[in-house]
């Protein structure tokens, strides 16, 4: 069963969606047989590859939001962010174009990399305030997750999984995907936004009901199999 995600590195959702999908799928009877492959979506593609202000800033300026209702939404999924174990810190948040960190996690995905790249760019920039448009720190990253200098290098000399990464967001258009975190499983179920872990866990057992129905074997399927039923049992 193959499950796609589509997620953006700067969306505070992403990661609590993140999680609560994780925890899903851990008692998930089948989790062995389920492969997550990570999209890529950008919630402001034109943003500058870096912004000279805070979190606050960007999003009551850019958004047009009250700083207020900012600062009450800061609160709000930072507090949905503790129940799954997350420590986000809006206040050390560094606003930066997440494509070229959407870029790495394709070049993740070639070294089998691809749901640790994610997690660390989510941990980085929402709980420990690295900054994700940073040539240093997405080298350090690609050092740390054992990939070669020279192919993280290429990330900054070259287009190199630039298509790959357009063609998500092409691929999510098609797909009617308007806002992140979206989950597509085996393209025929889809969910929007973090959804609790109970919803996430009804949905892979009816992906998975759905691929795999039970088929009668050999004389059941005879009618002469010795059964009980409501009027009573065979003799």
């Amino acid at each position: 069963m193959r499950i796609e995600i589509w997620s953006d590195i700067a969306c505070p959702w992403c990661y609590i969606g993140k999680r609560r999908f994780e925890t899903a799928l851990a008692d998930f009877a089948h989790r062995d047989s389920v492969e997550v492959q990570w999209r890529s979506y950008q919630l402001d593609p034109g943003l500058p590859e870096h912004y000279e202000g805070t979190e606050l800033d960007y999003l009551s300026t850019r958004k047009g939001m009250a700083r207020a209702q900012v600062s009450e939404m800061f609160e709000h999924v930072a507090e949905q962010a503790r129940g799954e174990g997350l420590a986000y810190r809006f206040d050390d948040v560094v606003v930066a174009n997440s494509f070229t960190a959407h870029r790495l996690i394709h070049l993740a995905a070639a070294h089998g990399k691809q749901d640790a790249a994610k997690e660390r760019l989510l941990s980085d920039h929402f709980e420990h305030g690295k900054d994700i448009g940073s040539r240093e720190y997405l080298t350090s990253l690609a050092r740390e997750l054992g990939i070669d200098a020279d192919e993280a290098a290429e990330l900054f000399t070259s287009d190199k999984y630039a298509a790959e990464v357009r063609h998500d967001f092409a691929e999510g258009r098609a797909l009617g995907v308007s806002g992140v975190p979206f989950f597509v499983i085996d393209r025929k179920f889809g969910l929007s936004g973090a959804q609790p872990a109970a919803t996430f866990a009804r949905a892979l057992d009816q992906a998975w009901q759905e691929s795999h129905p039970l088929q009668m074997a050999g004389a059941a399927t005879s009618g002469d199999g010795q059964a009980c039923g409501p009027e009573g049992c065979s003799v």
